[in-house]
């Protein structure tokens, strides 16, 4: 194959491999935000007893962060499988997970109907949801890193978490029409269930797309030298442990999601706080800032691609940690357009330094051999701790209590502080070859150099 040839189906596998991450991201976090969404509006009344409201929003809540809980075991075996038997096989079996088990909560039975376990039958099926999302980020990030270009892996990598802002979108416009058009007995009967049955689109749609993706070039050099990995957990944690820690602390970052459409929702919508927004008037928050997360992304990507991974990262921190006084002050004096306006600006812009640019970052700090199994552990660590945080905020700021934005605000900026704090000891990755990521004493490539590849593969874009 000639050198132009070869540059030629290059490209067209980074597109393949980056179309694939971010439909994939799609269909996967349409299915684990509904659920979000659902904990948030309607399970409290319908899984849980009905007297007490306060302890029905933490049960729910808590069942939201129980699917966070399982996603390390999900790491540690959907880690080990991508890196053990490729970054494809590993996407496909989280998508038949996720797929099946967010159909099953649409059939589940309410507690009027079988008591104690409807609940339990719930926290089962997040525990499968949990476990299957814990390797969709990771398998989805390496696959594109692998395939991506020096000078363009930040904008390529972008798209997984394009996917999926794009996702949380298209869970959240499933629930609209639902919750504005469907009077509350049909939606509290039977309309909150047609979101999760819709999965089986999911699975349908998604193992389309990614059986037709080829495996990447490093794991497939890997199988060929028979340089796969046998214990890829064993090995993460002896050469790269002190990253994978800062990585478990920058994932502490899913505080800002958390804020914004868990605890925001609970706070808005649910009677016992006593704000009052209407349920189909606050869903749109989450969804115009992620609409707007949708065109900052690549952007971002692309920034990270010129100046390096770590400084919108710990803008993005820093930044929406302090927004999220104002989003949660706007909740609380039930001012729609103030909430509007600090969602799009902490969720859709600032946290997108952040948001944009982990996807890269993260897998860039490992070598290939462990690779996946090193960044879904780390990261799913780090998110695990933050789905704590909605039982937490409604148990230390419940309906009743005094200046809750000012609570729960600086227990997000505080996190954001520790997250900003790692990313600004890792070492930057942006100008390394993909070859040398993961390698302490490798050299990045000179500036110089590192401008004109990056100018050939816009231009080879281009064409």
């Amino acid at each position: 194959m000639s050198d132009q040839k070869a540059a030629k189906h290059g490209l067209q596998q980074t597109k393949k491999a980056t179309a694939s991450g971010w439909i994939g991201s799609v269909l996967e976090y349409y299915d684990f935000f509904i659920y979000a969404t659902a904990a948030s509006l309607i399970f409290p009344q319908i899984f849980f007893p009905s007297g007490n409201p306060t302890v029905a929003i933490v049960a729910s809540l808590a069942t939201y962060g129980v699917g966070y809980v399982a996603r390390p075991i999900g790491a540690f075996f959907l880690g080990h499988w991508g890196d053990t038997h490729g970054r494809k096989q590993v996407l496909v079996l989280c998508m038949f997970l996720m797929g099946i088990s967010t159909m099953a909560v649409g059939l589940l039975p309410t507690y009027d109907q079988i008591g104690l376990w409807a609940p339990a039958l719930l926290v089962l099926m997040r525990l499968v949801q949990g476990f299957a999302v814990a390797g969709e980020i990771s398998g989805a990030s390496s696959m594109i890193l692998e395939h991506a270009p020096l000078g363009r892996r930040g904008y390529y990598g972008s798209f997984t978490l394009q996917g999926v802002q794009a996702g949380q979108i298209l869970a959240a416009a499933i629930f609209l029409p639902l919750a504005y058009y469907l009077p509350s007995e049909q939606f509290n009967s039977w309309g909150w269930r047609v979101p999760f049955l819709l999965s089986f689109i999911v699975i349908v749609v998604g193992y389309y797309i990614r059986r037709e993706v080829e495996e990447t070039p490093v794991f497939a050099e890997e199988a060929k030298q028979g340089a796969v990995p046998r214990a890829p957990i064993v090995q993460a944690f002896a050469e790269s442990g002190p990253n994978m820690l800062r990585v478990v602390c920058m994932a502490l970052m899913n505080v800002i999601p958390v804020v914004t459409t868990v605890f925001g929702a609970a706070y808005a919508v649910q009677p016992g706080y006593g704000i009052g927004f209407d349920k189909s008037v606050y869903l749109w928050i989450p969804v115009l800032g992620n609409i707007v997360a949708v065109l900052v992304i690549p952007f971002v990507g692309n920034l990270s691609d010129r100046i390096g991974r770590r400084p919108p990262i710990i803008v993005g921190a820093l930044g929406a940690g302090l927004l999220s006084f104002g989003y949660l002050y706007a909740i609380s004096t039930k001012n729609v357009p103030l909430a509007v306006v600090m969602s799009l600006l902490m969720w859709g812009v600032v946290y997108q330094g952040y948001n944009a640019v982990f996807p890269s970052f993260y897998p860039e700090l490992f070598p290939a051999r462990t690779r996946v199994t090193a960044m879904a552990i780390s990261q799913n660590i780090g998110t695990m701790f933050t789905a704590l945080l909605p039982a937490l905020f409604a148990a230390v700021a419940p309906p009743g209590a005094a200046d809750i934005p000012t609570t729960v605000g600086a227990i997000a900026l505080g996190i954001t502080v520790i997250a900003s704090l790692a990313a600004w000891s890792a070492r930057e990755t942006f100008r390394l070859q993909t070859k040398d990521l993961g390698k302490p004493d490798a050299a990045p490539v000179p500036a110089a150099e590192y401008n004109q590849a990056r100018a050939q593969a816009l231009a080879s874009a281009k064409r």
